[in-house]
């Protein structure tokens, strides 16, 4: 029997690994990586009249709004590749608005799963500062740990109120963390025994 594509939003917070995760879940299940600064940037280059929206509004130095975001997303998880594959959301929905926006656009039969990979705050911010990245000083860090906490675990929550989240603990080692993210989605897409 073939599997279905297997169809997911991640979250977690600046510092939890998701970067190095989303690489396993695309290795894995052959997904789609779908974040915004890549839709973005398809979009520009394809000279799409949402790309030249959102060009304009950068080239001016603004932030690119949901009216734009929003259907910009919706478009690409509706692209030939992630339909056929699947695809991962990192980094959108941001904020509550974008997403019921792409919810009220592409329905919650759309997404199989949202995943919070779960990093204590304190873990977090040690690996941030571990990093010794020239940004990651304790004000920078607090501050984005903040944002995250105050647009993003509403938009969590939301999510949850729907059925469509798995927590995931995000301590241990890259594989335990892997291996836990393998099962909560083998679970929900029906592709156990793998």
């Amino acid at each position: 029997m073939e599997k279905k594509p297997v169809r997911l939003v991640i979250f977690g917070r600046q510092g939890a690994g998701k970067g190095t995760q989303c690489a396993n879940l695309i290795d894995r299940y052959g997904l789609v990586h779908v974040s915004t600064g890549d839709m973005l940037r398809a979009e520009r280059a394809a000279g799409t009249e949402l790309g030249l929206k959102a060009a304009e509004v950068m080239a001016a130095g603004g932030l690119v709004g949901d009216d734009i975001i929003i259907p910009m997303a919706a478009n690409r998880i509706a692209a030939e590749d992630a339909v056929t594959s699947g695809f991962v959301l990192d980094g959108f929905p941001r904020t509550l608005e974008q997403a019921k926006g792409l919810v009220a656009l592409v329905g919650t039969d759309a997404l199989d799963l949202v995943v919070d990979l779960n990093v204590p705050l304190d873990e977090v911010t040690t690996r941030m500062k571990a990093r010794k990245r020239e940004d990651d000083t304790d004000e920078a860090i607090s501050q984005r740990l903040g944002l995250y906490e105050d647009q993003t675990r509403p938009v969590l929550e939301w999510f949850a109120d729907l059925g469509l989240v798995a927590e995931v603990d995000g301590l241990g080692t890259e594989d335990e963390v892997r291996d836990r993210l393998f099962a909560a989605i083998d679970e929900i897409a029906g592709n156990e025994g793998d």
